[in-house]
């Protein structure tokens, strides 16, 4: 990999935009039996709230992305993650919808994470940081739409560890939810998923710079080690059909095989670009951290292993949406999901989109998707009268 990665976290920087932020002096009572006060949100809203407030949307983040879904990021200047999706006359239409998007606990857009000060010490938290779960982040968003006066949203809507937020709002906040769109998800992670979560932290960790986790305290980062994690997780993002597409084995910027252990392909060159860009824009111990969280998300286990009675209580019309080529988060988990909410009588719709994108489908231009999402919450806030 050439050249030493830039650390820039932007919330150590004095003119860092992190949108809006909110920070609760009463404390979040964690899964893991901790708390966690003070705590602070960072957040992003996008179109107008009505006088009933009846027309809330709130979208769950994935695991690397941040609270602007729907404006250039300050960090990289690149548009939002969602631009597509959300925004005037989008899908989720702005001139219609208020949107919220937060950076979720754990995070390094703001929201209170391992990088930010331990009131207890004065120091970087780094490992003193509590394990936070998806229904901590739940729990923290709940408490965010208490602050902006929200008692129930027409619909929260996200993809991949987004969804695992959606499936978890459901199941703990049942009657503050007209709708859900989980996306790209399942119920629980899988094996297979925590054992490539497991080699990105191993990474990390056996960076020298990484220092235990108190690299901060040291002036380091543990780029390498958070480049590698990147690229192995980037691979599950894909799909084999959409590598061979775009890259095969073609060469980059040469005509021969070099005998050596440069990046003779241009999958390579690839891979070392996401992994360099990467550690520009995130915590190496919030990786650590949110990988954790998604981890540990199993919604059946919670509820004695019936997943069908986490949605026991649920009240709001679901919309599942899994795309073919998918193998970190395959149809079948998803379907697995759209059962259960069968099994509670809730309703609920399901389509599969056939793409050979992979996983990240969800955040690129397939227009079956954008057609359902407009669809949908079209016709929930319709019945809603939003």
């Amino acid at each position: 990999m050439a050249g030493n990665p830039k650390f820039l976290r932007p919330v150590t920087q004095a003119d860092a935009d992190i949108g809006h932020a909110i920070t609760f002096d009463a404390p979040l009572v964690l899964d893991c039996g901790k708390t966690l006060a003070p705590l602070t949100v960072a957040y992003m809203t996008y179109g107008a709230l009505n006088a009933a407030r009846s027309n809330a949307v709130l979208i769950c983040h994935a695991l690397t992305l941040d609270q602007f879904v729907a404006s250039p990021n300050p960090v990289t200047g690149k548009p939002g993650w969602w631009d597509a999706m959300v925004g005037p006359g989008r899908p989720v239409d702005t001139d219609r919808f208020f949107v919220i998007c937060a950076n979720v606990v754990g995070g390094c857009m703001g929201t209170t994470g391992p990088a930010e000060t331990n009131p207890a010490t004065g120091r970087p938290y780094g490992l003193d940081f509590p394990l936070v779960t998806i229904r901590d982040m739940v729990r923290a968003q709940a408490m965010l739409l208490d602050a902006l006066g929200i008692e129930k949203v027409l619909s929260v809507i996200g993809g991949s560890m987004g969804g695992m937020q959606v499936l978890q709002w459901a199941a703990t906040f049942p009657d503050r939810i007209l709708s859900a769109v989980p996306m790209a998800c399942a119920a629980r992670h899988s094996a297979q998923n925590i054992a490539f979560h497991e080699v990105g932290r191993q990474a990390i960790m056996a960076d020298p710079d990484w220092k235990g986790g108190t690299y901060q305290l040291h002036g380091t980062q543990p780029s390498k080690g958070l480049a590698v994690a990147r690229m192995a997780a980037h691979i599950t993002y894909l799909s084999e059909t959409a590598l061979q597409r775009k890259f095969g084995r073609n060469l980059q910027a040469r005509e021969q095989i070099s005998f050596g252990f440069g990046p003779d392909f241009q999958i390579e060159s690839y891979l070392h670009h996401q992994g360099m860009s990467f550690v520009d824009r995130f915590d190496a111990n919030s990786y650590l951290y949110i990988t954790r969280a998604m981890d540990y998300f199993d919604l059946a286990a919670e509820h004695d292993g019936v997943l069908a009675q986490a949605f026991a209580g649920a009240k709001a019309r679901f919309l599942i949406v899994a795309f073919t080529s998918d193998w970190l988060f395959p149809t079948a988990e998803n379907k697995h999901v759209a059962h259960a909410l069968n099994a509670s009588a809730a309703i609920v719709s399901f389509v599969e989109i056939a793409t050979d994108r992979g996983h990240d489908a969800f955040l690129l231009d397939e227009p079956e998707m954008y057609s359902t999402v407009r669809g949908f919450l079209n016709s929930v806030a319709a019945a809603a009268g939003a």
